[in-house]
């Protein structure tokens, strides 16, 4: 089969390579799509891989193809969308149903060949069915979309209340939305493009708000009478929004850091010194799994995507590229703000 194939830094070549078969209680996945995640970003332009060579590819949809001894649930032609961890099942952390915080894990496409090529074998429990009123292209945004809704769920979330979404990429926009689904009464998007803001209305937020304006702050506050908001995701990772979101809080908030980190963050005596006026609780959030595995996170998208309530944008893809072209993707991110959305290798091209 075709594969994109990391050698080495900023060499990942489109190749020949076996076609993998699916042991007991495996399946292989004909893929449709993958989504490149930022977090392959630095694995193929900076070399973070951990082995080469290595298929990466962890956001992705296809067709079930074959299926090992012992399989069950899945049968030849199942729309599927794919679950990258593969957790140990065996250590404390993991009897407990916290399978995100594995230490002895594996995930497909960073520690073992991923959705870069034609077919990719997975464990029965890692191929999640949607129907056929769900796109295949959705199918490649399961993750995103489960990694959001895994946020709201760490926090005691209940309607009714406001709600404040800092960054409005995907993961924000679905943040937002899951907020929404689940009766919030105002969810306030904020973020530095005032199309991003735009989407957030279009898809079903309140309101949104410009950071960039000096007076946002002002602007934030206003909304809520000036008490702060119930709920603050922080989904950019970003120092700002980080910060932000202590002040943004209310009194008795909850907020959660869903966005993963770059850089070094330190805070004045007077910015962390919120959490202790306000008895906020923080928390924050790692991927998007429960019990029993996957948990019902993937359970939720399946239905909610078929739903529609769920909404996908085509502004959330900002190019589909065939697999011959994975080079060529990976370059588009050298150019800083050209990529806007995700791309998504097809992989029958």
């Amino acid at each position: 089969m075709k594969a994109g194939v990391v050698h080495a830094k900023e060499d990942i070549r489109y190749e020949d390579i076996a076609t993998p078969e699916p042991q007991a209680g495996e399946v292989l996945i004909q893929v449709k799509y993958t989504g490149i995640c930022g977090s392959d970003i630095p694995r193929v332009n900076e070399g973070a891989c951990h082995d080469f060579p290595i298929v990466l590819g962890h956001e992705f949809s296809g067709v079930i193809a074959k299926v090992g001894e012992n399989v069950t649930s899945l049968k030849v032609g199942d729309r599927v969308a794919g679950v990258p961890l593969v957790p140990c099942m065996e250590c404390e952390d993991c009897q407990k149903g916290n399978y995100s915080l594995c230490k002895h894990y594996s995930f497909i496409g960073s520690r073992q060949n991923g959705s870069f090529a034609q077919y990719v074998v997975v464990p029965e429990k890692n191929a999640v069915k949607f129907d056929k009123e769900v796109t295949f292209e959705q199918g490649a945004f399961f993750e995103p979309a489960t990694v959001a809704l895994h946020g709201v769920q760490r926090v005691n979330y209940r309607g009714g209340k406001t709600v404040a979404i800092l960054g409005g990429g995907t993961i924000g926009m679905f943040v937002m939305q899951w907020a929404k689904i689940f009766g919030a009464k105002d969810v306030i998007v904020f973020d530095i493009s005032d199309e991003r803001l735009k989407l957030g209305t279009r898809l079903g937020a309140t309101g949104g708000i410009n950071t960039l304006q000096q007076d946002y702050m002002e602007q934030a506050m206003a909304l809520t009478d000036g008490r702060g908001y119930d709920y603050v995701f922080e989904t950019a990772g970003n120092t700002i929004t980080m910060k932000m979101a202590f002040e943004l809080a209310a009194n008795k908030a909850e907020v959660c850091f869903v966005g993963t980190p770059t850089k070094e963050l330190s805070f004045s005596v007077k910015e962390w010194e919120n959490m202790n006026r306000k008895e906020f609780v923080l928390t924050g959030s790692w991927m998007s799994y429960s019990a029993p595995f996957p948990g019902v996170e993937w359970e939720m998208v399946a239905h909610y995507f078929k739903t529609g309530a769920l909404q996908f944008d085509d502004s959330f893809v900002f190019e589909k590229l065939p697999l011959s072209q994975i080079a060529e993707a990976f370059k588009k991110f050298k150019t800083p703000g050209l990529v806007k959305g995700k791309i998504l290798i097809d992989s029958e091209k």
